[in-house]
């Protein structure tokens, strides 16, 4: 390998490390790799091809899985753009029995990608209900909980993660019905049955 190659793979490898392996075809631009070269690679097997214009590399997809990879492949999917939320959110922060079938990622309403493998909701969501993770966000419990009550998901999976939540202390009763006062009836309704449900 050149000197201008391993100073290419050095690069990918920094941005990649904290991406759980995975990089963009920009991101590979951008450490130096042409077009043609990104071809080259994925076609020996160099880089294994997730998706259009999305890869890992081969090493990290031989490390034990810690259970969140995809999360990163869909935050790069999304271009940063989309950060999990709802019962992915709950499952990222093991929190009560969710077990979502598909990705749930809130995204910016004008947002335009779409996949059948994520469940899209729209919301502008401030710094303060967001989690940074390697490689991609998270919402926090709080709003984790309080968004999945508004969207009128199973009542069981919202007593479990509320009764978790505040036994590890991630949030308190308080904050909980304020958060949830503020996303609606619905979302007011679910967590007061889980609270209910504790006594």
């Amino acid at each position: 390998m050149s000197e201008d190659g391993a100073e290419s793979r050095a690069a990918l490898w920094r941005t990649a490390a904290g991406q759980r392996g995975y990089f963009t075809a920009a991101q590979a631009v951008d450490a130096g790799y042409s077009h043609q070269a990104q071809h080259y690679h994925a076609r020996h097997g160099n880089w294994l091809v997730i998706d259009r214009a999305l890869y890992r590399f081969r090493e990290f997809s031989e490390l034990p899985d810690e259970g969140d990879e995809q999360l990163v492949r869909w935050s790069l999917w999304s271009k940063g753009r989309a950060v999990v939320s709802h019962t992915t959110a709950l499952a990222a922060h093991d929190l009560g029995t969710a077990n979502p079938a598909r990705i749930h990622l809130t995204v910016p309403r004008r947002f335009r990608q779409k996949s059948d493998a994520v469940i899209l909701h729209r919301a502008e969501l401030p710094q303060s209900e967001v989690e940074d993770r390697m490689g991609y966000r998270v919402t926090t419990p709080l709003r984790a909980i309080t968004e999945c009550a508004a969207a009128g998901e199973d009542q069981d999976i919202l007593d479990g993660a509320v009764s978790e939540a505040l036994e590890r202390g991630m949030v308190t009763r308080r904050r909980l019905l304020h958060a949830a006062q503020l996303l609606g009836a619905r979302a007011e309704l679910g967590v007061e049955r889980a609270l209910g449900a504790m006594s």
